[in-house]
Parts: structure tokens; sequence; C-alpha cells
């Protein structure tokens, strides 16, 4: 489905693009320019969300050579939409959205995954991945999106028994929105599923372990309270993610000091999961 926003045909006053020869025919009832100008939008939303104009999706690439564009044409568009953006701040959720909407549509297009890529300065594609260990503490969140900002990298690697559900939520939506894989080789338990979770893909090995048990129940809560709440929250967590809730449901029927060992399957078929590989 096409981009039907109004603002998108501010956008295609920056000429046509036009097909080159010898790629893949578009669709019909998609038009080049505006293919191109989605094109441009995810990739500009990777670079302002990265602060680093090495960044793209690589869903981007793909496009790129499926459908024949030339770089610098991408290139052109994307700083057209940018000049754009910058003198309209009051429409910035709107062009996110949009530019949101765009990778989707590339998804579909070409069957790539999206997520964030990085070119290294010899114009080959970094695959830097960041490996974290550890308990999910106060202020862990901030620690690992400043090192992965740090270390451009374009995937994170956790092992961890868990720890705070707000540090690993929070960590969770930043690495979905910004299109960061997450992978798991060895253990993730706890909240540590919940980093899992929020990729935008998901890699394990096939001999990891996942677990998942009760939240702890807050001292403020009485523990049914605080026991309803923690499921609801968990349940719409994973509904954000695109995850089956059956895993938060599983979670609520094993008590805090006792753990539930996902099965590959059940990682799999519920979605927590999108790939078995052999290592990273």
């Amino acid at each position: 489905m096409l981009l039907a926003v109004s603002w998108l045909t501010i956008l295609l006053l920056a000429g046509c693009a036009g097909l080159p020869d010898g790629r893949q025919r578009l669709p019909a009832g998609i038009d080049a320019d505006e293919l191109l100008s989605e094109i441009a939008a995810c990739h500009l939303l990777r670079v302002v969300q990265n602060g680093d104009r090495a960044a793209t999706d690589a869903v981007v690439i793909a496009a790129l050579d499926q459908y024949g564009f030339e770089v610098e044409q991408m290139i052109a568009r994307a700083n057209y939409l940018a000049r754009i953006a910058a003198a309209r701040p009051s429409q910035r959720d709107q062009m996110v959205e949009i530019a949101r909407s765009a990778c989707a549509h590339l998804v579909s297009l070409t069957g790539a995954t999206s997520g964030l890529v990085r070119f290294d300065e010899n114009g080959g594609v970094d695959r830097t991945w960041l490996i974290v260990d550890g308990e999910i503490n106060d202020g862990f969140a901030d620690k690992v999106i400043a090192r992965l900002r740090a270390e451009r990298a374009v995937g994170l690697v956790i092992n961890s028994p868990g720890g705070s559900l707000y540090e690993a939520r929070r960590l969770g939506r930043w690495l979905r929105e910004n299109g960061i894989p997450v992978g798991v080789d060895e253990l993730c338990t706890s909240a540590c599923v919940d980093v899992l979770a929020g990729g935008i893909e998901r890699y394990v090995t096939a001999n990891v372990r996942l677990g998942i048990h009760q939240s702890k129940v807050p001292a403020h809560l009485s523990s049914h309270e605080g026991g309803q709440l923690s499921v609801v929250s968990a349940a719409l967590y994973l509904r954000e993610m695109g995850i089956d809730d059956s895993v938060a449901l599983a979670a609520a029927a094993v008590p805090n000091n006792k753990m539930y060992w996902i099965s590959l399957g059940e990682a799999l078929d519920t979605g927590l999961v999108t790939k078995v590989v052999a290592g990273f």
C-alpha cells in the first residue's frame, strides 16, 4: 500500500526519477518517483536515528538493487526530504510515521528484512555486533544504547539472567524503533527475554536457554494486585512487539523462584525467536 498522505505529494516535486532498464519492473500501480521517495525516507530515518550518514536500512539496499535506482539518486532525494523536514518542525512526528511506513512498504516489495546497516569507510557493509553479558540493573538501557552508538554496532548479542523489567523494556523499545536485531547464544532469562523481544529480528543458537517466570511483586502492592498488573503489563509489551502474549501467560504460571524453559519450537511458534543460527 502506497503512502496515502498529502505531505508525500510535496516530496514528489523533486522531479521524476525514472526507472532504469535492466531491473525488475515496478508492481502495477506504483510510480517510480514515489518509490524513490519511500526509499529515501526509509534511509533518512536510519540516518537521523543514529546521527550517522553511513547508516541506512537493509531494505533500502535491497530496493535500490531490485529496482535499479542509483545511490546518488537516493541520496539527492533524501537531502531534499531533510530540507523539507527542517522547514516543517511541527510535522516531525508525521514525517517519522511516513518514514516508518516507507520501510514497511519496502519490506513487502523486496522481501528483505528491515534493520540497521552501516557502511564502512571502504563502502562495504559494517557488520559489527555488540556483546553484552550480566544483570540488567539501573541505567542498563542507557549504557547499552551509548555503547551501540559509540561502537557503531548494527546488532546486539545479550546473555543475561535478567533484572529490571523497566530497563529491559525501555531498551527493547529503543532497539525496535532503531531497527536493531538481537541475538542470544547462551542464556537469557526473566527480564532478558524482554530485551530479546525488542529486536527487529530475534536470533538464537540451537543450544540457547530461554527462561521465564513470574515477576517479583513490588513491595507497595499486594501479591494479588501486583501479580495481575505484572501479567497485563507483560502481555501488552509482547503484543506491542508482535509476539504471542501466551509467553506472558506461561510466565505467570511459574513461581518467581522457579523457571520455565522455553523450547526452540515454542520460541519460534510464538515469534519470540525469528531464526535459529549457528553462531554470531
